[in-house]
This record gives structure tokens, sequence and C-alpha cells, in this order.
């Protein structure tokens, strides 16, 4: 009886030994965590997915990859009822209300614009330090993000995926086919406030502005 309450205890106090990173000098509360966070600096990844090839150094990562595959969506929206919307994590769904209840915590304190989620957040601050973590194998040039490189990269190899069934039309990028679908379907989302018109891309709504 006593060999059983000890050894968890023994577990827990051995796991709450906490050394700092001999890398970066960071400090964590458990050595598990310093073990996941030493991986970003070794590189590895143990965690393996088999149905698309890609490996992911944290366990809790992976089994949110693997819900992808599997359609499973455990978290889902209270508000969005009519189409029961669902989420592959707690953090997906967090960041989906945020569209319900407007709020945007994550605040640029150079430009003022504000954020929904950390991500979009951290992008956006790259324009302002300059910081390109994404550079083009062929020509050197550096992206703000991986979909942006992704984006860069099919200026290379051609590569066209979003297609128009209407006009046949191909497209590198979704946001540029998106803009040209509502040609076909005469969705104007800009209203200019001067004129009775309706465009259909955001930058030219803005620099009709700017002359106007």
């Amino acid at each position: 009886y006593i060999l059983i309450r000890v050894l968890p205890l023994c577990y827990v106090s051995c796991d709450m030994w906490n050394p700092p990173c001999d890398t970066c000098g960071k400090d964590f509360k458990y050595k598990s965590y310093l073990k996941k966070h030493m991986r970003g600096h070794t590189g590895e990844k143990p965690y393996s997915c088999k149905t698309c090839g890609k490996d992911f150094r944290d366990c809790s990562a992976f089994k949110i990859h693997m819900r992808f595959h599997t359609g499973e969506r455990p978290y889902s929206c209270k508000v969005c009822e009519i189409c029961a919307k669902g989420f592959v994590s707690s953090s997906e769904l967090t960041k989906h209300m945020r569209v319900h209840t407007g709020e945007k915590p994550y605040s640029c304190g150079t430009c003022g614009k504000d954020f929904k989620d950390a991500s979009t957040f951290k992008i956006h601050m790259r324009f302002h330090t300059g910081e390109r973590p994404y550079p083009c194998e062929v020509c050197g040039k550096g992206c703000i993000s991986n979909s942006e490189l992704t984006k860069h990269m099919r200026g290379h190899t051609g590569e066209k995926p979003y297609s128009c069934e209407t006009c046949g039309k191909d497209f590198k990028d979704g946001s540029t086919f998106k803009i040209h679908m509502r040609f076909h379907t005469g969705e104007r989302p800009y209203p200019c406030k001067v004129f009775s018109i309706h465009m259909t891309d955001l930058l030219i709504f803005l620099l009709a502005t700017v002359f106007l």
C-alpha cells in the first residue's frame, strides 16, 4: 500500500524538476515540457501521419491533425445550430466564436489593426518588422508565411489549382479566384459611399475611395 502511494508522488516530483533549456535558457514548469521544447531545436518529429506523411513534434498537434483525415469534430459551436459547424480543437472553436462576438483580442501597436487570432496577428506583424522566415529555394525571395510561400512557388511551377467551372480560367491562389467568381455571380460586397455602385475587389474599392 505504501509503495503504491509513493510511486506516483515520486513520478510527479521528478517531472516537476525543471532545468532550463541548454540551448536558449528558457525555463519550464515540467521536465516533459522541456522535452517537447527541445524538439524545436533538434528538429525531431516522432509523430508521423500515415495518411499524408506529415510529421509532428508533439502528440497533441498530431492528434488534432488526424481529425482532418477522420472527419472528427468534437468541438461544436452552440450558436451555429443551423449548420452544426464542428471544429478539430478547442482553440479553433474559440477562434470561431469571435466571429459571433466580434472580439479581436490581438492589437497591433504600430498601426492599431485588431485581429481575432494570434496566428494572423503574428503574420501581420512581419509586415512591420520585415521578417520573412519562409525563403524561396528558387529565387531566394522571403515570404511572411508558409501559405504565401506556397502561392509564390506556383509562379515558378506554373501550377494553377483553382479553376473556374463557368469560363475555364485557372488561378494560382484562392483570393484571386474568389474575386473572379464575383464577376459571374454578380456579388459586389464593397459598396461605394459616394456613388451607387458596388465593387468586387477591396483593393479597387480602396483606390476608388482615395481618388474620389
